[in-house]
């Protein structure tokens, strides 16, 4: 690879600083894409420009990748199936009988269902964000909550708890890179890091105080306010996915009722975490462990299949129940992945900005940089600090994991420090970029889940998500000076 230095930081902070200033997400990654391109050709517009179409092409050369995309296209069907066969509007219904709309404490206790549910779907980010954003959209809309703010809820119970409770995809893959650093026991040293990664757990601390309290503060406040008044969206703003799927409503002469929207949910759910066994078990593998299991199966995959299944399931239900023909059920899947092509083309340019970082080297180069400032006392600090920075940047918790704890668990032995602060710190600060960024895969999830306008969803949380950085920050910092 070669080395293009501060260079690497260029297309990155081109796209975030252009995303958030003119809401223009698409010609902001584009021209991150484009600038990139620029630099690996040496400054020739020309090669630039192929570079940048060929970056673009390249997603697809990533079966992972592809299958993300396919999988949002098909999240769109299974949005409007459960619309048009009255699934949503009957779990309105229902629980609307248990609520007054004028009523503060039930708006806040709709906001602490979604915020478990989120929480307790820790197999998956993506599908803890989807379905939270599904069930709950029309029941904050109702009680005129922002969808800025189910947006909020959907991310920050996501990936969080995903990292707090490591029994899925996230933990077998943090263990596997302790392994690979030499780590003997690497599941037992993520459990003792545990107590030392406040990031997440201050995420959710803070989620349920703003909810508890009902003290927003920033443009979250300005969001909820202009919601009170009756407006959806900001000026200029608009939602992640079409009206197409947004106001789908329920089929005339149908009767609604919740179960045509839970049939397909839970089903997701359960084939989803059978899918992560089935792509994860090796059967020429004697005593295979479950988080060998949980290490080796396709998240990708997994999410892919388990949607596809829960649409024949529900269309099965659907057609023998006679809720829809079979004709119905093709035309409202097909026009529900049209209301889904912005989404699917926001996801494959945060996919190539990331694959430009890499080639570019970006995180390599911040880390290199941050092995030259180490200081025992502030190695903690400093780890979460870069780890912050590089994931916001590349829009990747993930790739910051490989890159951070390759440095934090050999310094932490070189320094005599406790490994797993180190491990705390560096898995934190690959968390924050996954939860803010505006190129992070869940945080565009979430948003689109929501039906919120992506960068006013990045605006309102990243304040939120500061201010549980900061109070990070310093605990590292006291626990850094201890050393």
């Amino acid at each position: 690879m070669d080395n293009y230095g501060f260079l690497s930081l260029i297309p990155p902070i081109i796209a975030i600083i252009l995303a958030i200033r003119t809401k223009q997400v698409f010609i902001s990654l584009l021209t991150g894409i484009f600038f990139g391109g620029l630099i690996i050709g040496n400054w020739n517009p020309i090669h630039g420009i192929l570079l940048t179409i060929e970056s673009i092409v390249k997603v697809f050369n990533d079966p992972g990748n592809t299958r993300v995309v396919f999988f949002t296209f098909l999240v769109g069907s299974l949005i409007t199936l459960i619309q048009v066969t009255g699934g949503v509007e009957g779990f309105i219904n229902s629980f609307q009988k248990k609520l007054s709309v004028n009523n503060k404490k039930n708006k806040k206790r709709v906001q602490l269902y979604a915020s478990l549910t989120g929480f307790l779907l820790f197999v998956e980010s993506n599908i803890s964000a989807l379905t939270v954003g599904t069930i709950f959209r029309p029941l904050f809309d109702k009680l005129k909550i922002s969808r800025e703010k189910l947006a909020y809820i959907a991310d920050s119970t996501s990936a969080p708890s995903k990292l707090l409770i490591p029994f899925n995809g996230w933990g077998a893959y943090i263990i596997g890179i302790l392994s690979v650093q030499g780590i003997e026991k690497p599941f037992g040293e993520l459990l003792s890091a545990m107590k030392y990664n406040f990031y997440p757990v201050l995420v959710i601390i803070i989620l349920l105080i703003i909810i508890i309290s009902g003290k927003d503060f920033g443009l979250m406040k300005k969001a909820e306010k202009r919601t009170k008044g009756g407006l959806l969206f900001d000026k200029g703003s608009s939602p992640m996915v079409s009206e197409e799927i947004t106001v789908a409503k329920t089929k005339k002469g149908i009767k609604t009722n919740s179960f045509n929207m839970f049939l397909p949910l839970v089903s997701m759910v359960i084939i989803m975490i059978l899918m992560l066994f089935y792509t994860g078990y090796d059967a020429s593998k004697e005593n295979i462990s479950f988080f060998e299991i949980l290490e080796n199966s396709s998240g990708s995959t997994s999410v892919l299949y388990s949607v596809i299944l829960s649409i024949i399931i529900a269309s099965i239900y659907y057609v023998i129940k006679g809720i829809l023909s079979v004709k119905e059920v093709v035309s409202y899947s097909i026009k529900g992945m049209s209301g889904m092509m912005q989404l699917s083309l926001l996801i494959m340019l945060a996919f190539t900005i990331g694959n430009i970082c890499k080639d570019l080297g970006t995180g390599i180069y911040v880390s290199n940089e941050l092995r030259g400032v180490l200081s025992p006392k502030l190695v903690p600090l400093l780890l979460f600090v870069t780890s912050c920075f590089i994931s916001f940047s590349t829009g990747t918790s993930w790739g910051t994991f490989a890159i951070m704890l390759a440095i934090a668990v050999p310094i932490s032995n070189e320094m005599g420090i406790n490994s797993s602060i180190a491990i705390a710190a560096a898995l934190g600060g690959g968390l924050f970029g996954d939860h803010c960024s505006p190129i992070s895969d869940t945080s565009v999830i979430s948003s689109m889940a929501s039906a919120s306008d992506h960068i006013d969803h990045v605006k309102t949380q990243l304040p939120y998500a500061i201010l549980a950085g900061v109070i990070t920050s310093i605990f590292y910092l006291i626990i850094g000076i201890g050393i």
